[in-house]
């Protein structure tokens, strides 16, 4: 069963919007680590810093995810939703149930 324009943009602002969510409530982590060695011993600065780029990382990767939502939601504005950005076959429904964002089909996505 294919889901519908309107339940297909819903569910991708929901998705973006729990990202940015996520994004807002996890930036004081990603913030510089303070270099007084006084307050903090060395290897909790190591830890800090550890955890500071750990977080760095997963907002890279929810940057990336909001890039892939954006580019879905302007294919489906387009008219150009569910159609591999590679070869311009459809995109399963089941893939795109799972994953909305899906710009290939699963032959070109391997």
């Amino acid at each position: 069963m294919a889901l519908t324009d309107k339940l297909i943009r819903d569910k991708l602002h929901a998705l973006r919007r729990e990202l940015e969510d996520i994004s807002n409530l996890s930036a004081t982590s990603r913030e510089p680590v303070a270099l007084d060695q006084q307050s903090v011993g060395r290897l909790s600065r190591m830890d800090a810093l550890q955890g500071q780029a750990m977080a760095q990382a997963s907002e890279r990767q929810r940057r990336t995810e909001i890039q892939r939502i954006d580019a879905a939601l302007k294919r489906l504005e387009d008219g150009d939703y569910g159609c591999c950005v590679e070869c311009g076959d459809d995109i399963a429904d089941k893939r795109l149930e799972i994953d909305p964002a899906a710009a290939m089909c699963i032959s070109c996505a391997r």
